[in-house]
């Protein structure tokens, strides 16, 4: 049985190429155009997939071969795509790149999916120089449908017309979009982790609307929904789960709010699957924890948000009360710096919840970044000894404390993690570290964070 998802990718000649503005750009236009869409970011993106999120008005999925394999990202792809609308997949990088011979690359996402391929090109001080590089990617893979072509930062009409009928004529793929050069940044800001998350911004239905002018005026939408239609048709399968449900057997709270938002929608849906009943907490504005069987901090902006956090030093002491008393607590990356001791940024320092006796640092470059493989080898509040995940991280901080007294629960096969080669500090019935895990690619993580809770909540009986 098969089934057609109307579809393209967008991918890049390389990173900062104007992806996420062109995808978010076409489906703020589909979404004031009331088109249905789905939004799928090629990955472990957290921002640029927020902001297609934002744009769409839905969630958007990551996709990401290595940290789920092949069958986990097409089954999640079926699941979450219309069929009556249109899909978009954000690749990121360049089109080919990937870890060492490019198996997990944008282009080979495209094959798997059977997705024509929207090539995002910025002909930056070239002209019929593009035309080459265009060329180039369609020879390099002639199994991948590379249908149209879009420019971005084009310096004006000349630039256009000249780079547009080079490409057209010599290739032999229509351009169907040119964005001329402007401050993109006022329409997507930049800082350190990539583009500011869209929970951080104010107004954020006049993003939507300037990106919609901007495929309305740019981009031939027309043409983008014309080759998305031509998709081949998709293999089906049942989706069905018949796992049992017990309804809010147990309570998970995690912070949510602008300071906190690197979560993978799929990771709390799987909790919710199995009962769950999730509390939003902001670690801003809330002054304690509610009554929750287990904590879980996910990743963020905690050094832009410093100054608030510690400030809120009813919380910080309600989550180290709660630490100590034996609450389970997962947390990532920006999870781990709200559990340290104190963290440092640009000359000032300030105080955090204090559950682990140590200083975290920012730095100007990245201290950890890219795909991770742990494997869990001391007992732990979570993990069985012996469970071997694929994850990924990307950090500015660093642990800057002597960690002799700090039992860890993972060895890092790959990455950096938080010191020699080790991720996963413990303390009670604490676990945090640099790595974020999805759950597609740690099975067991969401039966481990409700067994946790459970154990827990009947020891409060």
């Amino acid at each position: 049985m098969t089934g057609i998802f109307p579809r393209i990718t967008i991918a890049g000649m390389a990173g900062d190429s104007g992806k996420t503005l062109a995808t978010a750009s076409i489906l703020a236009e589909l979404l004031r155009r009331q088109i249905k869409t789905a939004a799928f970011k090629k990955g472990p993106d957290f921002i640029d997939a927020a902001w297609l999120s934002l744009a769409s008005g839905g969630t958007s999925r990551n996709l990401d071969v290595f940290m789920m394999g092949s069958e986990y990202v097409y089954r999640s792809f079926i699941s979450n795509a219309v069929t009556d609308g249109f899909n978009i997949i954000e690749g990121n990088r360049g089109i080919f790149d990937g870890i060492e011979t490019g198996e997990n690359s944008t282009a080979e996402l495209a094959k798997l999916l059977k997705s024509p391929v929207v090539l995002i090109c910025s002909p930056v001080k070239v002209t019929r120089t593009a035309a080459a590089m265009i060329m180039g990617c369609k020879l390099f893979d002639k199994d991948l449908n590379i249908a149209g072509v879009i420019l971005n930062k084009l310096a004006g009409k000349r630039h256009e017309k000249v780079v547009t009928r080079a490409i057209e004529e010599t290739c032999g793929i229509p351009v169907i979009g040119t964005i001329p050069k402007f401050d993109q940044e006022n329409v997507l800001p930049d800082r350190h982790l990539g583009l500011v998350t869209p929970e951080e911004l104010q107004r954020s239905s006049e993003k939507i609307e300037l990106l919609s002018k901007i495929c309305r005026d740019h981009i031939d939408v027309d043409s983008i929904m014309k080759i998305s239609s031509g998709s081949s048709e998709l293999e089906l399968f049942s989706t069905g789960d018949n796992s049992e449900i017990i309804p809010n057997a147990v309570r998970i709270g995690y912070f949510c709010d602008s300071a906190f938002t690197f979560y993978y929608p799929e990771n709390l849906e799987a909790l919710e699957k199995k009962g769950v009943e999730l509390i939003k907490i902001s670690a801003l504005n809330d002054s304690r924890l509610p009554d929750i069987d287990a904590l879980y901090i996910g990743g963020g902006f905690p050094e832009t948000h410093m100054i608030e956090l510690e400030k809120n030093s009813s919380l910080r002491g309600s989550v180290k009360k709660g630490a100590d008393s034996g609450l389970p607590v997962y947390a990532e990356c920006g999870g781990l710096i709200y559990l340290s001791r104190s963290i440092c940024w640009k000359g000032s320092r300030h105080q955090m919840a204090g559950v682990f006796p140590i200083e975290m640092e920012m730095h100007e470059k990245p201290c950890g970044h890219g795909y991770c493989v742990i494997e869990t080898d001391i007992e732990n509040p979570f993990f069985p000894k012996g469970s071997v995940f694929r994850g990924h991280e990307f950090h500015y901080s660093s642990i800057s404390r002597d960690l002799i007294d700090i039992e860890t629960a993972f060895s890092v096969k790959r990455g950096t993690g938080s010191f020699n080669m080790r991720d996963g500090l413990i303390y009670k019935n604490v676990l945090a570290g640099y790595t974020h895990l999805h759950e597609g690619s740690a099975p067991g993580w969401s039966d481990a964070m409700v067994n946790a809770a459970r154990k827990f909540k009947s020891r409060k009986k």
